[in-house]
């Protein structure tokens, strides 16, 4: 993985190669963003380049390629164990940070997901923050940088990353998975900017299971009972991916309330789903619409609450039939 290969975040690239380039590499970054939008390939990234024999990143050398398969003694990789990162996993990253480089002039910690932090392994990488070890670089890579403890924030660099634009996004996925325009457009939307959702599990719903799902959301009616709780049915299914679904609907009903605002077809979502947009807007009104939206914002209210999933989805489905 080398500067060039990643699309996008040139500002944050600019402000990595900067540094190497002076010699100035702080002693502890924190990559910020939303999940799957390139911050780890951009880690790795500097990482290769600040262990590259020749300072390039040539991804020939014996360090570059120990970089690539995650196996160089001098890098160490901290991940949650469970669902936290834990004081445990901290004491032992700071003996191994305690002790000299094997085969360069640092040791790298790249922590993935560091917003898993317990309160006491908070504290614990606080005082290596404060007080770091010679050749020692920290990258903290977190979707939510508000979860870390501010002083945590405060002394690292920190490096924002932003959505690739739709359309950006959309010419990669084009080339990357041959797909026509409209198609790469649709997923680009869907997937909001993140690689992770668009070349992952999400793809399929996306594109294959996402006409089915619109085609049973729009077949719903105030009489319609026993479909309603059919397709509920089927939502409670899908626990991995209901947050997408929820999204997929939202873009839906926005789709139409654009049509009805006479807005160009470019800024549409579903774009291979026009004929049923049309449609759907000749039945329905604003208003109605706007009672559907609120129905789906409280159905995401509840279940980020862990309430009863099949009741919450019942009740989504109801307010959105009788609307």
């Amino acid at each position: 993985m080398t500067f060039d290969t990643i699309i996008g975040h040139k500002q944050q690239k600019n402000i990595l190669l900067k540094a190497l380039d002076s010699q100035h590499v702080a002693h502890a970054y924190l990559f910020e963003g939303p999940d799957g939008i390139g911050k780890r390939m951009m880690a790795l990234a500097f990482v290769r380049t600040i262990l590259c024999k020749d300072g390039t990143g040539c991804g020939k050398c014996h360090s570059c390629l120990k970089v690539d398969h995650e196996n160089h003694p001098d890098i160490h990789l901290l991940t949650a164990d469970g669902a936290a990162i834990k004081i445990a996993q901290i004491r032992s990253l700071q003996q191994e940070l305690s002790l000299r480089p094997l085969e360069s002039h640092y040791k790298i910690c790249l922590i993935d997901g560091a917003e898993h932090f317990t309160n006491g392994a908070a504290n614990a990488l606080l005082k290596t923050l404060e007080e770091p070890q010679p050749g020692t670089i920290m990258i903290l890579l977190t979707n939510h940088p508000e979860k870390l403890l501010p002083t945590i924030r405060s002394r690292c660099q920190r490096l924002p990353f932003s959505r690739l634009p739709k359309q950006q996004l959309a010419i990669m996925l084009a080339q990357k998975l041959e797909l026509d325009d409209t198609t790469a457009t649709v997923l680009a939307a869907l997937s909001e900017g993140s690689f992770k959702k668009a070349l992952g599990s999400n793809r399929d719903l996306f594109l294959e299971k996402r006409p089915k799902l619109i085609q049973s959301l729009s077949a719903l009616s105030a009489g319609s009972t026993i479909p309603t709780f059919s397709f509920a049915d089927e939502l409670e299914m899908e626990k991995e991916t209901l947050t997408d679904i929820l999204d997929i609907f939202q873009s839906f009903y926005r789709d139409i309330l654009l049509l009805k605002h006479n807005r160009p077809e470019e800024e549409l979502v579903n774009l291979d789903l026009l004929e049923v947009l049309r449609h759907q807007n000749d039945l329905t009104t604003s208003a109605s619409l706007l009672v559907k939206l609120k129905a789906l914002d409280s159905a995401r209210f509840h279940l980020q609450r862990n309430v009863n999933r099949r009741l919450a989805l019942e009740v989504m489905l109801m307010r959105i039939a009788a609307a």
